[in-house]
């Protein structure tokens, strides 16, 4: 395991995941939020964007965590597994709220990006429904049969995983 694309609803815990195991893994770890909003909110132009992704995965070892849907295929096409953060959606809701009240609103340099809006928690409410389905066309599409594909339903799940990788890589 060398090349991580952790995707997932907001509030799943892709961050969380991204941090613990770019440790276990010693690999570097790029929060797609942090690349690709400023201290301001305002976004990178999405061929920048793009073309950093590019660069990300060119490199040996990484761990990105982050949907962005239109360059998914970026990083899909490149790693060696998929971490789907596949929650509940009362779950990821809980995620988002309780993520606010532990660190506050803005930018944490940890992957901790915080700003709920209504169109976050509508976004966050109907990700089963709408966006998931895309998700999964894509990982279907550019990763299955190529890179590994681990589905986390929840916190434990999530939890067992960490384990097994951090006994499997000592």
């Amino acid at each position: 395991m060398n090349k991580v694309a952790i995707v997932g609803c907001g509030g799943s815990g892709k961050s969380h995941v991204a941090r613990e195991l770019g440790k276990i893994l010693g690999a570097p770890v790029t929060h797609l939020d942090a690349a690709f909003y400023d201290n301001a909110w305002n976004p990178l132009p999405m061929d920048k964007f793009t073309e950093l992704q590019r660069d990300l995965v060119a490199q040996p070892r990484w761990v990105i965590d982050g949907n962005y849907n239109s360059t998914l295929q970026v990083r899909l096409e490149a790693c060696d597994t998929v971490v789907l953060m596949d929650v509940s959606t009362w779950a990821a809701l809980y995620g988002i709220f309780s993520r606010q009240i532990r660190h506050g609103a803005g930018h944490k340099g940890n992957g901790v990006h915080n700003r709920i809006h209504w169109g976050v928690i509508k976004y966050v409410a109907t990700y089963r429904r709408k966006m998931r389905p895309r998700v999964m066309a894509k990982i279907e599409e550019f990763a299955a049969g190529r890179a590994d594909v681990v589905l986390l339903a929840n916190r434990r799940m999530t939890r067992r995983w960490l384990r097994k990788v951090a006994a499997e890589q000592s």
